[in-house]
């Protein structure tokens, strides 16, 4: 890596985002709670959250398969060792930030905890920002055209 290429950061700022949005969303439900949709359509959210939790856990565990399967690091703050372009993250670019943004998603679903709504769409827009432009300007230094047409063919989120 040269002087100008982009280094990894030192705190792992994806889990600590989602991780305060999860505390926020609990702690403003309490504070504030809002109203939540009742009945049929309520019934089939609370249904829907169950679907995407159950996405949730595919989508970690297909990626971090695949990461392991391809040798590369877990760790959302080290240099790849490999460019991994199957399994999810031939469907999108960032299966895990993904996965975590809908864990939030179906909770608010599954629990009518409005605030994880809100606060799933400013922590995936505070990821992007903080680690997922980062991350791409070092796989981009690392892996150069290869990575580039993986970015032109597969999206960012989906």
């Amino acid at each position: 890596m040269t002087e100008n290429q982009p280094k990894p950061g030192v705190i792992p700022w994806p889990p600590v985002i989602y991780v305060a949005a999860i505390a926020i969303s609990v702690i403003l439900g309490m504070l504030y709670p809002l109203p939540w949709i009742g009945d049929l359509l309520g019934d089939l959210l609370f249904a829907a959250g169950w679907v995407a939790l159950f996405g949730v856990a595919a989508l970690w565990f297909t990626a971090i398969r695949t990461m392991v399967r391809a040798r590369t690091t877990l760790n959302p703050n080290a240099m790849p060792d490999h460019l991994v372009t199957t399994g999810p993250f031939g469907i999108t670019r960032n299966p895990m930030y993904l996965a975590n943004t809908l864990l939030l998603i179906g909770v608010a679903f599954v629990t009518g905890i409005v605030w994880f709504l809100p606060l799933a769409f400013i922590a995936a827009f505070a990821t992007q920002k903080v680690a997922i432009e980062r991350e791409e300007k070092m796989l981009a230094a690392k892996f150069g055209k290869k990575y580039r047409d993986y970015a032109k063919r597969v999206r960012r989120w989906i």
